[in-house]
């Protein structure tokens, strides 16, 4: 069943409660919102918390490989994680084309027409960038990220699916910290291949080596990066750096215009 979105705790006591006592096993084919997220008691408050990062568990499957992933990173010392959110499908849905060719626009917005559940059709990609409604690119990351002081030698684990435009899109990055990791590094092939046909599984290795960084850096405030940060927080408030987008964006075009330094 589909619970009703925004609903208090009284719709869950009086109307679902019933049902979990008959049935035993409720099974919610949609969850994302189904609940009120304020004007709710603090003892229902942390009780989700609890339920988000604690009750709920991966397979053992997904667990062992994490946990094989952050043992190896955790070798060479500490690590940072960003999330970069710059997949195709991401691109095409979310209208956010800066930085991209021409030849790569219209294929992304062929993309986004393709799809009829999808209704924004017509996007100003700049006007979005310019909201701080994008996310920022892998070149953009990599201005920020020395800006911010990391030193060279960071080791990075990139967090993330298929990268749009492959690697001549992380070359920026890669020049300017060169220990970047991903699951494909450090991972055997044959360990990766029960997993490669399914991108939340993939996402699930990557969530699991996130929480357990050093630094957490999403490019976007996406679902993934919020659930992130709120496992961090449960855990004993672990360092996430939340980019401000919008004055970040301002600041680069700014350098870009050598109109800074």
């Amino acid at each position: 069943m589909q619970p009703v979105s925004w609903s208090s705790e009284k719709y869950y006591l009086r109307q679902i409660l019933p049902l979990v006592r008959k049935h035993k096993v409720i099974r919610f084919s949609r969850t994302d919102s189904r609940l009120a997220n304020n004007g709710l008691p603090l003892r229902l408050q942390k009780l989700r918390c609890h339920v988000n990062y604690n009750a709920l568990r991966f397979t053992p499957s997904i667990e062992a490989l994490g946990n094989k992933m952050i043992s190896s990173l955790r070798k060479t010392g500490s690590f940072v994680v960003l999330h970069l959110r710059y997949e195709m499908d991401m691109l095409a849905f979310s209208g956010c084309t800066h930085g991209c060719s021409g030849q790569e626009t219209a294929e992304l917005t062929r993309m986004r027409y393709a799809y009829p559940w999808w209704k924004e059709k017509e996007i100003d990609s700049e006007k979005k960038r310019l909201e701080g409604l994008c996310p920022l690119t892998p070149g953009e990351t990599t201005l920020v990220l020395k800006a911010l002081g990391f030193p060279r030698d960071t080791r990075i684990y990139i967090a993330s699916g298929e990268i749009y435009g492959g690697e001549k899109r992380l070359a920026a990055l890669k020049a300017e910290f060169p220990n970047i990791v991903r699951k494909e590094m450090l991972l055997f092939e044959d360990e990766l291949h029960l997993f490669q046909k399914h991108s939340t599984q993939m996402a699930a290795l990557d969530y699991l080596v996130s929480v357990a960084s050093d630094v957490f850096i999403p490019s976007n405030d996406g679902n993934m990066a919020k659930v992130v940060e709120g496992h961090r927080r449960f855990m004993g408030f672990h360092r996430t750096i939340q980019l401000d987008r919008k004055k970040l964006v301002e600041l680069i075009d700014l350098f870009e215009d050598q109109e800074l330094s």
